[in-house]
């Protein structure tokens, strides 16, 4: 699945050791950009994703996953991301054009112009 947002906030990385090896997790919070837009927190596992390029209000792509499990009884869901692509001209974000003046506007000869 993927999602387009901006980053609201990027949590400090946890680590860990479990019977498998260390281990490390980050999440992050992007707001979406809909008419009713939400926020949407993604957890990472490991390094798939380069924190150290991607900052709070940058417009991103987010690619994830969703699972959910069972422990005792309750269910839980995660939104796990495994790719997140800046957003720009070169891959899709097109910031808008500036307006141009009206083609019939007319300049007078002789305007007095303080500059």
């Amino acid at each position: 699945m993927e999602i387009t947002g901006t980053i609201k906030q990027v949590l400090e990385p946890e680590t860990g050791e479990s019977r498998n090896g260390p281990w490390k997790k980050q999440q992050f919070v992007i707001e979406t950009d809909s008419e009713y837009s939400k926020s949407l927190c993604f957890t990472v596992w490991g390094d798939k994703i380069d924190f150290t390029t991607i900052n709070a209000g940058d417009k991103v792509k987010v690619l994830f996953d969703v699972e959910s499990r069972e422990y005792n009884g309750r269910w839980f869901t995660d939104a796990k991301a495994w790719k997140a692509e800046k957003l720009n001209q070169e891959n899709g974000f097109v910031p808008p054009e500036p307006k141009m003046p009206d083609e019939n506007f007319e300049v007078e000869e002789g305007d007095d112009l303080p500059f």
